[in-house]
C-alpha cells in the first residue's frame, strides 16, 4: 500500500463512482470492496471501504453512513495529463456528463489544451494535454 493515498467519501454512490472511474482509464481496476452488512451501521450493501487503481495509482473510497454538511470541493481535484487530443476530449465529455464545466476545454496561457470539470458525483478533474 502507498504511504499517501487519495480517499474519496461518498454518500451512497461510492461503488458507482469507482466503477465509472475505472472504466475511463487503462491499467485500472477495483482491488477490494467491503460492504456494510445487515447489522450496519450503514445501509446494507453499501461500501464500508474499497480500494481501486486508476492507471496504476491507488485510491480509496467509502459510503459514509453519516450525513455531512460538506462534500467535494474544487479546491482539491484530480489532475490528469492526457497524451492525445482524443484522450482529453473523451475524458472531458464523459466526466462532464451529469456534472458541469468549471473551465471549458481550450487553450490557456499555461496549456495548449486544458479543461476543468466536476463530474456527476461532485469530484473535480483538471485535464491537461501534455
Amino acid at each position: 500500500m502507498e504511504k499517501i493515498c487519495t480517499f474519496l467519501m461518498f454518500e451512497g454512490q461510492a461503488e458507482e463512482a469507482m466503477t465509472f472511474y475505472v472504466s475511463l482509464f487503462e491499467n485500472s481496476e477495483v482491488l477490494s470492496i467491503a460492504r456494510y452488512g445487515p447489522e450496519g451501521p450503514g445501509e446494507e450493501g453499501k461500501v464500508i471501504h474499497a480500494s481501486f487503481t486508476l492507471n496504476g495509482q491507488t485510491y480509496m473510497c467509502i459510503d459514509s453512513n453519516l450525513k455531512h454538511d460538506f462534500t467535494f470541493t474544487p479546491a482539491i481535484s484530480l489532475y490528469v495529463n492526457c497524451s492525445s487530443e482524443e484522450e482529453i476530449d473523451s475524458l472531458y465529455a464523459k466526466l462532464e456528463e451529469g456534472g458541469g464545466a468549471l473551465m471549458p476545454l481550450g487553450a490557456y496561457g499555461f496549456s495548449r489544451k486544458f479543461g476543468w470539470v466536476a463530474d456527476r458525483f461532485g469530484v473535480t478533474w483538471q485535464l491537461n494535454l501534455a
